[in-house]
């Protein structure tokens, strides 16, 4: 079915795209892209609103230094370029050549709907989704992948519905899984270490949060963190071992990524779990690991291996999480989500910006440095 909207509406629309070039360039565009007819289980969804999250920027930006990058063309279709390493190349080999649409999740309006009953009870209503290329003015997906919001919920509110949350209780169901019984998080006054806060406290899991200023301890205390540890701070390794003590985690989250931080929360852990152990060269028999999930620090992760033998240290990414829960459990995450959407998954966000304004550099100076307290929201309908 084709709502009047849709008819009168052009047949075109615009799409982020992020090109590397075989010159070892970074291009980042806009393009016109056909405006796709949905099938019987599909729905055309008018985007309104596109987070951008750490996530995003691996594809978007490829890691490139953006204070080298120049922007040319009109304000309304600007083309930012930026030169690559021989470095980033080596990795980025897979990618050359091919225009890549942006933005992981977003929100917006159906506007058009297939011939099936699914399809079309959307009709109308405002639904988040978790699909690729976001970073668009329209996008036709299947309605499985629709998360409907509450009546009167606005696009923005429900725009980062999917990968700030499900990470938060994908943690916690990781600890659970694992064998666990509390957490460690870094950059923990991110909009996701502040859902992940809510989170435990709702499950009554100890957690430990680690930032890096002052006034980030004091933005988690007033939402209730009890166990904060700045690394700044010159009494942080004390610090850390004593909210180690008081909780027993032996899993942490760490979303710096470079640097000393991994492997000082495994010495603090090891630190907890060898204090009333018999001595043993190979250390405690604890088990400790520590997942990356982030690269806010692109340095070397830096380990002093003053922490045993028994240890681990690896990545996590969401999706590869869901796959191992399944799809009753994904689904289960999902309902908390909506009815947590208001409370404990609520975001904030410190600008909204139009995909044009996305590649000025006001704009991508600002998001490339993933500063903790500053997250954009883009919103395609915006002129």
């Amino acid at each position: 079915m084709t709502s009047p909207t849709v008819q009168a509406r052009t047949v075109t629309g615009l799409e982020l795209r992020s090109l590397v070039r075989p010159d070892a360039t970074l291009e980042i565009s806009l393009a016109e892209v056909p405006i796709p007819t949905p099938g019987p289980d599909e729905v055309l969804i008018r985007i309104e609103a596109a987070p951008i999250n750490p996530s995003d920027l691996g594809l978007l930006l490829a890691n490139t230094d953006m204070s080298t990058a120049t922007v040319t063309g009109p304000a309304h279709s600007p083309i930012v370029t930026a030169a690559l390493s021989a470095g980033a190349m080596r990795a980025l080999t897979g990618r050359v050549g091919a225009s890549l649409p942006v933005g992981n999740e977003g929100a917006g309006t159906v506007i058009e709907a297939g011939s099936s009953a699914g399809a079309q009870a959307l009709l109308g209503r405002t639904v988040a989704v978790a699909g690729g290329s976001m970073y668009a003015q329209y996008r036709c997906v299947n309605v499985a992948q629709c998360l409907v919001l509450p009546e009167g919920t606005p696009a923005s509110a429900g725009a980062s519905s999917f990968v700030n949350p499900l990470t938060a209780l994908g943690m916690v169901e990781t600890m659970r899984i694992e064998g666990h019984t509390a957490l460690v998080h870094t950059a923990a006054a991110s909009n996701l270490g502040q859902m992940l806060v809510k989170v435990c406290r709702e499950d009554q899991v100890p957690l430990v949060n680690i930032v890096r200023k002052a006034e980030q301890e004091d933005l988690l205390r007033g939402i209730g963190a009890v166990h904060i540890c700045n690394s700044a701070s010159p009494s942080f390794m004390d610090d850390l071992i004593k909210a180690l003590q008081a909780t027993g985690a032996t899993l942490a989250f760490d979303a710096v990524g470079g640097g000393p931080l991994a492997g000082q929360i495994l010495t603090a852990m090891e630190a907890v779990s060898s204090a009333d152990a018999t001595y043993s060269r190979y250390g405690s028999t604890t088990h400790k690991q520590v997942y990356i999930y982030g690269g806010l620090d692109r340095t070397p992760t830096v380990l002093n291996r003053n922490f045993g033998m028994t240890w681990g240290l690896g990545g996590w990414l969401l999706t590869p999480f869901l796959g191992r829960i399944g799809a009753d459990g994904f689904m289960a995450l999902r309902q908390r989500v909506a009815d947590g959407l208001h409370t404990t998954f609520a975001s904030t966000y410190t600008q909204e910006i139009s995909l044009a304004e996305a590649l000025q550099p006001a704009a991508f100076l600002s998001y490339a440095k993933q500063a903790t307290g500053q997250k954009f929201l883009i919103t395609p309908q915006k002129a």
